[in-house]
């Protein structure tokens, strides 16, 4: 048996995102894609585990990353990020996310090794700081916890740009499967 255990092995996750406009119908779904499970969730089971300080899951962290990305793509997120690209992205927090234990593909009561997190970021959210903007342009977003009472990554996504306008809806799904 070998002492070593390779990041992002058993743990594994993955998200999509609808984009609605105000009445509700479809603008673009950009189906299922993996996401990154970082380090710090490992750190955050550990500390689970051992009865120490840790809180999971707390919001969930969109931001804008960097311009550049939409030019190649944006660089593939690795288990070892520990924060946004974005210096202030903005927090959907946990009371806006809806929770959930699945079994297979249903949402149960009882818990599983799965769980499912939706977010609906709805008109006027990410606030527009200037009131100028026609859209906000978000192409990271990150599960945060807590351990110790600091901010904790516990998975990362960089995706290709998606320019949300005041008046849509971003529906994000996350799976994530322990």
């Amino acid at each position: 048996m070998t002492l070593t255990e390779t990041a992002g092995g058993a743990i594994k996750g993955r998200y999509r995102d609808v984009l609605r406009d105000p009445d509700g119908r479809l603008i673009h779904d950009f189906g299922w894609r993996d996401n990154a499970i970082v380090l710090d969730c490992r750190r955050m089971l550990a500390s689970f585990m051992a009865g120490k300080s840790a809180l999971g899951i707390q919001g969930l962290w969109l931001g804008s990353g960097l311009p550049a990305w939409d030019v190649g793509g944006p660089p593939p997120a690795g288990p070892g990020q520990v924060k946004p690209v974005d210096p202030a992205p903005f927090l959907v927090p946990l009371a806006d996310l809806q929770i959930d234990f699945l079994d297979g593909g249903l949402v149960t009561a009882m818990p599983t090794n799965r769980l499912q997190i939706v977010a609906s970021v709805g008109p006027g959210k990410p606030p527009w700081p200037d009131g100028a903007h026609v859209a906000v342009s978000l192409r990271e977003f990150g599960l945060v916890g807590q351990i110790a009472g600091a901010p904790a990554l516990i998975n990362y996504v960089t995706h290709p740009v998606i320019n949300k306008d005041p008046t849509s809806t971003l529906e994000r799904t996350l799976w994530l499967v322990f």
